[in-house]
């Protein structure tokens, strides 16, 4: 009974010693935004072809995950990665005694997302509109891109290296949301939906149309980055290392987020 008591007072208090993360890993995966139900995908219906914009991550080599190992400051750049990818360093009995430095160059290292928040109404690219003040009946509404429009995005401030800044940007903001990316969109002239909106009798309707966008706020962290050899020992040194605070919009490609009122008198 003694032995009884003992063990459960254990496991009472072996519960409390396990870590809050650990339970949160397993009842809350990764989390996605919630896309409303006035947001929707026109993928099939654009008549602007868009372009794939998917950005995985770029799987290091073995001799490159090797460097990128000894490295104090973590390096998530997909550029340099690719780089230290086509790059070769043989192991050579021969090199007992050397002794060399390889100055890469200041690269954008790694971003660290602090903040990713959706704006469904991010640029307006459509208005239909019907007056059914002289009607008897409700009048079908629907959505057709009178115009072709291309909605881009960027960077919120200047930085160096601004390409190798977007592409981690928008890979972090994919992984968080779920949601294709592009910094640049396109809804083609033309392009429909099927769904309707009733314009009651004695009203004017109007379907406004919007590009949703994805603010993407975080850290950029830059440094010098050096190839160090030392006999056999290859390691990757950084020096100079600062991080900075950066921000984008990043449109999120083939949806339209639709907004529809009636009214009696023209707005």
């Amino acid at each position: 009974m003694k032995f009884f008591r003992f063990a459960m007072i254990a496991v009472f208090i072996f519960s409390f010693c396990i870590p809050i993360n650990s339970f949160a890993s397993i009842e809350n995966p990764k989390e996605k935004i919630n896309i409303p139900s006035s947001v929707i995908s026109i993928t099939k219906e654009n008549t602007y072809p868009n372009p794939t914009q998917d950005l995985p991550s770029l799987q290091p080599s073995e001799l490159t995950q090797e460097l990128l190992d000894t490295s104090k400051v973590k390096i998530e750049n997909p550029h340099l990665i690719r780089m230290l990818n086509e790059s070769s360093f043989n192991k050579s009995p021969f090199s007992i005694g050397l002794r060399a430095t390889i100055y890469l160059g200041e690269w954008p290292l790694n971003y660290e997302s602090t903040e990713t928040v959706p704006n469904w109404e991010y640029q307006k690219i459509n208005t239909n509109y019907h007056d059914n003040r002289g009607g008897e009946a409700n009048f079908q509404l629907h959505y057709v891109q009178e115009t072709q429009k291309t909605i881009k995005g960027g960077l919120t401030a200047k930085v160096p290296n601004a390409d190798d800044v977007q592409k981690m940007m928008m890979i972090k903001a994919g992984e968080k949301t779920n949601v294709p990316l592009a910094f640049s969109t396109t809804i083609g002239a033309g392009t429909k939906k099927n769904q309707t909106y009733n314009v009651p009798p004695n009203r004017l309707g109007y379907l406004y149309a919007y590009a949703p966008a994805i603010n993407e706020k975080g850290k950029i962290t830059y440094g010098e980055v050096y190839i160090v050899f030392k006999g056999w020992k290859r390691y990757i040194v950084t020096k100079n290392v600062t991080s900075q605070g950066i921000g984008a919009w990043i449109p999120i490609q083939d949806h339209v987020s639709f907004g529809f009122l009636t009214s009696g008198q023209q707005r």
